[in-house]
């Protein structure tokens, strides 16, 4: 991710969220939240480089400084709230997606989250499906939500979305990260039988005791 572009495009993907040039500046681009208008995502150019600036977990804002070179206390806002990140192309697409997503889910009581925290519920070697995610994260009318927000999973290594198939066992022929023949790798890896993309949800759905 190099571009400002590419930053706001990621940060319109959350749910209720839209742009705004606040300050009479096409310089200054933010993503809001709609309803409490709170800002996660402020995008600039500062000596030829694209910055954003995004609210981060003083548990991890040091953690992110000390990774990456071109992340730096955050610019003109509280640094011990904020950081900036430097666009120059050191700092790999999914960790900057990662510190978007931290940022947008420290500033909104966000569905996203509760769904990325359902899905580390599922252990290794079973699935669960969209409407159980839905139900873990509080609204089992949201299963819709359960598929974008994987989509867009910022951290596959730690939110194992490819534990996750339709109400059916069916995987997903739109999987983030490769579509069904990697999901279904990724499955029998962990010893999922995978047979003609559809997994048995008797044998390897998640039960009631496993998602606690």
């Amino acid at each position: 991710m190099k571009t400002r572009q590419e930053a706001l495009a990621y940060g319109l993907t959350f749910p209720d969220t839209y742009q705004e040039a606040p300050f009479h500046d096409e310089n200054w681009q933010l993503v809001r939240v709609k309803g409490s208008r709170k800002a996660f995502l402020w995008t600039y150019e500062r000596d030829g480089i694209i910055n954003l600036n995004v609210k981060v977990d003083p548990e991890w804002r040091d953690f992110w400084r000390e990774t990456y070179a071109s992340v730096l206390p955050g610019w003109h806002q509280n640094k011990d709230h904020w950081n900036t990140i430097l666009l120059d192309g050191s700092i790999p697409d999914q960790d900057i997606k990662r510190m978007i997503a931290e940022s947008y889910d420290l500033v909104t009581d966000s569905p996203t989250k509760r769904i990325y925290e359902a899905v580390k519920k599922i252990p290794r070697g079973s699935v669960a499906t969209y409407g159980q995610i839905a139900e873990l994260a509080g609204d089992r009318k949201m299963a819709r939500a359960v598929g974008n927000a994987l989509h867009n999973n910022p951290d596959p290594a730690t939110i194992p979305c490819h534990r996750v198939v339709n109400s059916k066992g069916l995987l997903a022929g739109g999987f983030a990260f490769g579509g069904v023949e990697v999901q279904a790798r990724f499955l029998r890896e962990e010893g999922v039988e995978v047979i003609d993309g559809r997994v048995d949800l008797k044998r390897f759905g998640i039960r009631a005791d496993q998602s606690k």
